[in-house]
Order: C-alpha cells, then sequence, then structure tokens
C-alpha cells in the first residue's frame, strides 16, 4: 500500500469517526427547540410526530371553539395535524395576581409554520413591532398583556408571554449558537441527561407550576403531596415489554433523605385512597385509563429521589382531551 493510499484511508475514518461522534453526541443532545429556550424555572417538551403518525388512530377529533376555529382557518394550519414539536419554558412571576398569573410562558413551535396566510393574520392582530437580530418580532395583546411572536426560522415559531422581551430576544440568539447539541439553559444542562431515551414527552425543573393552586398541586381532581416548586423530571416514553401502552415516570428531587421519604409514604397512601375512589367510576376510556394507570402505579424511594411509575393506554389522553372523563 503506497503512502498515497494510507493518508487517503487515514483521512476516510477520520472523517467516518468524526461523523459518528456527532451523531452520537446529536442523539445524547436536547431537541433543538428546547434548546432555544430561554432561562426559565421549568422546561415540558412534547415530540408530536410519533402521535401523528402512530396513535393518530386513537384519538378523537378535536373540539374547537368559535375563535379558534377561525385562526386555523385564517392560517391555514391545523395544530393538530401540523405541529409537531412545542417546547414551552415556565417563568415564575413575583406577583400571582398580574396579568399573568403566577407563570409566564415561552414556547418554540415547530411544523409547518410559515406561509402569506400566517404573516397577514400577524400583521393584522399586532399592535406593534419590534426589529431585533434580522426579524420581525409581533407584539399582540392579549388579555391584558402582550403575547410576542417570531419567525424563528422556515418551519419555527417563537412566542412569549413574558412581561418583558428579554425572553423573545434569548430565543433568536440561542438560534445562532443552536448547531451545538448542548447549548441551552441552564436547566437542561443540570437535568436533561437524567430524561429516559426515546422519550416522547419530557417535563424537567418545576413543571408542577402550571398545575398549581393555593400552593398544592392538583392533577384529576387530586391534590399531590408535592411542593409547586418541587424539582422533578417527568417522562413519557413507549412500554417497549407492553406494545401499545406508554410508561409514565416521574422522579422529584427532595432537599433531604428524610424529606423523600416522607414525600414517598403520602404519594403511596394517595395511589391508594385514589384507587378506591376511582373503583367506583363509570366505565369509559378515560375512566378505564385511570383505574389502568392507579393499577399499574408504583411509588419507589432511593435516598432524596422519590419515583412515582404507571402505564397507561394512548387512547386515555385522547378521551381526557375530549372531556370523557367522570372526574371533578
Amino acid at each position: 500500500m503506497n503512502r498515497r493510499t494510507r493518508n487517503t484511508l487515514w483521512i476516510v475514518v477520520a472523517v467516518l469517526s468524526s461523523l459518528a461522534v456527532a451523531i452520537f453526541l446529536r442523539s445524547k443532545a436536547p431537541p433543538e427547540a428546547a434548546r432555544l429556550l430561554p432561562e426559565s424555572s421549568g422546561i415540558l417538551y412534547v415530540d408530536l410526530k410519533p402521535f401523528h403518525t402512530f396513535l393518530h388512530k386513537d384519538l378523537p377529533a378535536p373540539r374547537r371553539v368559535p375563535e379558534y376555529q377561525q385562526f386555523v382557518d385564517a392560517i391555514g394550519f391545523d395544530w393538530e395535524h401540523d405541529l409537531d414539536e412545542v417546547a414551552i419554558g415556565l417563568h415564575r412571576m413575583d406577583d400571582p395576581k398580574g396579568p399573568n398569573g403566577p407563570v409566564a410562558y415561552s414556547m418554540v413551535l415547530v411544523g409547518k409554520l410559515t406561509g402569506k396566510k400566517l404573516n397577514d393574520w400577524l400583521d393584522a392582530h399586532a399592535a406593534s413591532r419590534e426589529a431585533y437580530a434580522g426579524h420581525t418580532i409581533y407584539n399582540i395583546p392579549s388579555e391584558g398583556r402582550t403575547v410576542r411572536v417570531v419567525q424563528i426560522g422556515y418551519d419555527m415559531l417563537g412566542v412569549s408571554n413574558t412581561p418583558t422581551t428579554e425572553q423573545i430576544h434569548s430565543m433568536l440568539d440561542r438560534h445562532s449558537t443552536a448547531a451545538w447539541p448542548f447549548a441551552g439553559s441552564t436547566l437542561l444542562a443540570q437535568h436533561y441527561h437524567e430524561v429516559p431515551l426515546l422519550s416522547l414527552a419530557w417535563g424537567v425543573g418545576q413543571i408542577g407550576l402550571p398545575f398549581s393552586e393555593s400552593g398544592s398541586i392538583r392533577i384529576f381532581g387530586f391534590s399531590l403531596p408535592l411542593e409547586a416548586d418541587s424539582t422533578i423530571v417527568a417522562s413519557v416514553t413507549p412500554a417497549l415489554s407492553q406494545p401499545g401502552t406508554l410508561r409514565l415516570r416521574v422522579e422529584e428531587i427532595a432537599p433531604t433523605d428524610d424529606a423523600a421519604a416522607s414525600q414517598a409514604a403520602a404519594l403511596a397512601g394517595l395511589v391508594n385512597v385514589a384507587r378506591l375512589f376511582t373503583s367506583p367510576l363509570g366505565n369509559n376510556g378515560a375512566n378505564n385509563g385511570l383505574k389502568e394507570l392507579l393499577k399499574t402505579a408504583e411509588v419507589t424511594r432511593k435516598r432524596n429521589r422519590v419515583v412515582t411509575t404507571a402505564t397507561v393506554s394512548p387512547a386515555f389522553f385522547g378521551d381526557l382531551a375530549a372531556g370523557k372523563n367522570s372526574l371533578p
């Protein structure tokens, strides 16, 4: 083998190795939509592509209020079919009685999000506009606050209803460095590595904030023994051992081992009470799904971490969206 051939082979090996490393790093990196989010108290992410492809048959036709239907018709975009990814940053508000309530949000939406109809709608509804980093930010008044909307990329929209422009500016600034696989907020750097692989949806940080009421978190009518500002890592993944079902996993990081032990005992007791409470409910998709979820729920603790797992059918989420549950 002559020197030229050896050099060529070394170059090919180096290129392939670099490509393999890049692919590996990308597979471990948070989705780009999540990396664009500004600093926040919590992050929620949903990959809707698998739901469109595999689970659509289990989901009911959406019920739309007239205003939403008018919006869909005006821009030619259907959120249920054309939206591929949603990443939401949750921002705790210093004044919970202000126009944003206790939580403001910043969102990155990915899908068929472009076209003249969308631009015309933004132009027609914007009270003012701002030019920033080569983009136009549309300021749209909504219920006493300003919702800022910007076309980040061809298929990507940024939205924020925070009181200042800092968050929407941050999303545009991050877009210039989004190609780096581990760019993103402090929260992603701290906790994304704890999100299970193949997660269709996940949340990290203080993700209980949207569900908090008078300092407690309420879900499915039950008040959970968790603080709204608890650090949580939650995920929804396909249950590989049970095809056709999803595995829910919620991990709370408590401040101490003793606090975790108390939380685990309280959650286990709540699961038992919920099983008794739901047993007489009528038979329909949502109620049966909730019963199955509670039946498979398991609470475990390791040091200062409390982990709750359960499995559920995808149809359960569709029935909840359609309002077919009997819970208060």
